[in-house]
C-alpha cells in the first residue's frame, strides 16, 4: 500500500474542497495516486471546489487594510464569479481578513508556481548543505537526506507563499484553507490574483519594529 503523506492530504484538500479525513481516505483507495482520488471524491460528492476549478472568476474586489497609524498598508485583489458575491457579507470578509493577514505575515508570493525558480534552487542547495553538515546526518543515505531538504523547502513555503502560510485569526488552517471553505459556502471559484503590501520607511534607516506582532495582537 502507497504511503499517503500528509502534503498529499493537504494537496488533496485544496483542490476538492473535501474535508482531510475524507482526502486521506480517498488516497488510500486510490494507492496514492491523485488523479484517482480525485474521482472517488467526486462520485461521493465531495470535490466541490474541483468542480470549479475551471470556472472564470472575473468579478471581485480589491480591498485594502491599513495598520493603526498607517505603518503598513495592504492592497489585495480577489476574484470570484459574480458581482452578487463579490458584494456579499461572507467575500467582504474573506478580503478583509486576508488582507490584514498580508500585513502581518509578509508573504512574498501568492502560490507555489509563482517562486521564482532561482531563488527556490538557492533555499534547495542552502538546505542539502546544512543537512549533510549537520553530525546528526552522518551516513545517512541520499533518500533520508532528500527528504529533509523538502521539509525545509515546506518551511520555506511557508513563510513566503500566502497560500501556504497558516491563517494569522486561526493558525490550525492555511490560507488556502480559509479560501476553500469559502468556496463551499458561496458555491463559487475564488482566487487570490495578487497583492502589495507597503511599509512605512522601508529601505530607510529607521529603529526596527515587528510590525507582524502588531497586527496579529489585534486579532489574537
Amino acid at each position: 500500500m502507497a504511503e499517503v503523506t500528509a502534503a498529499a492530504v493537504k494537496s488533496l484538500r485544496e483542490k476538492t474542497g473535501a474535508g482531510m479525513m475524507e482526502c486521506k481516505k480517498a488516497l488510500v483507495e486510490a494507492e496514492g495516486n491523485e488523479d484517482r482520488a480525485i474521482e472517488i471524491l467526486r462520485k461521493h460528492g465531495l470535490a466541490s471546489a474541483k468542480k470549479r476549478e475551471g470556472r472564470i472568476a472575473a468579478e471581485g474586489i480589491v480591498g485594502s487594510y491599513i495598520h493603526m497609524g498607517g505603518k503598513v498598508g495592504v492592497l489585495l485583489e480577489v476574484n470570484c464569479e459574480t458581482d452578487f458575491v463579490a458584494r456579499g457579507d461572507e467575500f467582504q470578509q474573506l478580503v478583509k481578513d486576508i488582507a490584514m493577514h498580508v500585513a502581518a505575515s509578509e508573504p512574498r508570493y501568492v502560490s507555489r508556481d509563482q517562486v521564482v525558480a532561482t531563488d527556490l534552487d538557492k533555499e534547495r542547495e542552502i538546505a542539502r548543505a546544512q543537512a549533510k553538515n549537520d553530525p546528526k546526518n552522518a551516513n545517512k543515505p541520499d533518500q533520508v537526506i532528500d527528504k529533509i531538504v523538502e521539509g525545509r523547502l515546506n518551511k520555506y513555503y511557508e513563510e513566503t507563499v500566502l497560500m501556504d502560510q497558516p491563517f494569522v485569526k486561526d493558525p490550525s488552517k492555511t490560507v488556502a484553507d480559509i479560501v476553500t471553505e469559502k468556496v463551499a459556502k458561496t458555491g463559487e471559484k475564488i482566487t487570490i490574483r495578487r497583492f502589495t503590501r507597503y511599509k512605512m520607511g522601508e529601505g530607510l534607516e529607521k529603529r526596527d519594529e515587528d510590525f507582524g506582532n502588531e497586527v496579529a495582537s489585534m486579532v489574537g
